[in-house]
Formats: C-alpha cells, structure tokens, sequence
C-alpha cells in the first residue's frame, strides 16, 4: 500500500480471497497446459519457476525470499537466466526436431546475456519502492546504497552487456548475423542511455517509467537473439 497503492490488492479491487483464486487458476492452467504439450524440459521449467516463484512471494515463514536482496537476485537470475533460455533450447531441440542437446554459441550468448539482464531487474525493482522497504525493514540495496548509485549502477551493468554483444556480433563469420546484432545492439544501447541521462532521479513515476523500459529492451533481446551466428 506504501509502494505501489494502485495495484488491484493494495487499492481494494481485488480481495485477498480473490486474489489466490486467480492465481490458484492460472497455476492449474500452466501445469494444465504443460501436461498436454507432454515436453518435458517446459514442464520442468514451468514447476522449478512455480516452486521459486512462490518461495519468493508468499508470506509465510522461511518464505517471501523478495524481502532479502541477494536471494530475491538469486531466484529472478534462476528463472529468467538459466532455466527459461535452457529449457525453451531443450524443448525445441529435444521434443520438436529430435535432436541431441548440443549446447550451441546463441544459448550460451542469450544465458550470459540474460544474467546481466536478471541481476539489473533484481537490483533495479527495489529503486522505485525505497520508501515502503525502508519503513519495512527490508534492507535492498536501493536502501542501503542509495538510489542513484544503484540507478547507474544497473545503467552501467546493461550498457557493459550491450557492448559485449556487440564485439560478439562483429567477431561472426555471417555477414547478415554481424550486420543485424551489432547494428540491433547499438540501437538498444542507445535508446538505454539517452533515456537513462534524462530521467529525473526524486521522480518515482520516471523512475517507474525506466523500469517498464528495462523490460521493453529485456523482450527486445528475444528478437536479436535467434539471429546470433
């Protein structure tokens, strides 16, 4: 209610009760759904997440890991790094084409990069909501090192992997794979810092704004990763 008041629980849209419905339902759906397609790394994939996931939100004891920087960093890496870009590899080359699993360049290029995405969205999300963790108690880094020194901090860890990319692009024998990452990279790269020298750092709706952002470049890399040669 302190962080984000306009969300469906903290506002009073949504009760508690129907809150768990909805979630209940659409958890039931996913194992659903990966039941039926009958591939085994997305099933897997799907219940590690689901068994991560709620280790980090529910608010019971030993639980609610989102309240403790490193392992809240640990499971979004978890998710979002490995087991998505591993799983979706397995699928695709196990249960689709039949094909041994062979670990290729774009998987290890999309794990590598994806962890620096993971680590920034970890660091990055608490920024917004430094208020709320400070009357909590609960010691992000946004509250023990200050915002901006975490805000540039996650600038600074992207911009590093946008640059990695980007010599990985230019060091490719295919010309049309060289040509589309360095030049796809270097757009992001751009579109990152030009936004992140404008933003006003005491405005939480800006702040807020950068993150959904991150976001934006994090789905933007799924279009430049297949074409990694």
């Amino acid at each position: 209610r302190v962080n984000k008041p306009t969300l469906p629980l903290a506002s009073g849209e949504y009760s508690p009760a129907m809150g768990v419905a909805i979630v209940s339902v659409f958890a039931a759906m996913s194992f659903g759904l990966g039941w039926v397609v009958g591939s085994p790394p997305l099933f897997w994939a799907l219940f590690i997440s689901f068994v991560l996931g709620t280790a980090y939100s529910v608010n019971l004891p030993y639980f609610r890991w989102k309240r403790f920087a490193v392992v809240a960093a640990l499971c979004i890496l978890g998710v979002r790094a490995v087991i998505v870009q591993l799983a979706f590899f397995l699928h695709i080359q196990t249960f689709v084409f039949r094909r041994p699993a062979v670990f290729s360049k774009p998987l290890i290029f999309a794990t590598a990069f994806m962890t620096f995405f993971s680590v920034v969205i970890a660091l990055f999300k608490d920024i917004p909501d430094i208020e709320g963790d400070r009357i909590f108690g609960i010691q992000s880094f946004s509250v023990r090192l200050g915002q901006s020194k975490v805000f540039w901090t996650c600038v600074g860890l992207l911009e590093v992997a946008y640059g990695v990319a980007i010599l990985m692009g230019v060091t490719s024998s295919s010309l049309w794979s060289k040509s589309l990452t360095v030049v796809g990279h270097a757009i992001l790269a751009s579109i990152l810092w030009s936004s992140a020298r404008s933003i006003d750092l005491t405005s939480k709706a800006a702040i807020t704004s950068f993150y959904m952002l991150i976001w934006r470049l994090f789905y933007a890399e799924y279009l430049l990763i297949p074409l990694v040669r």
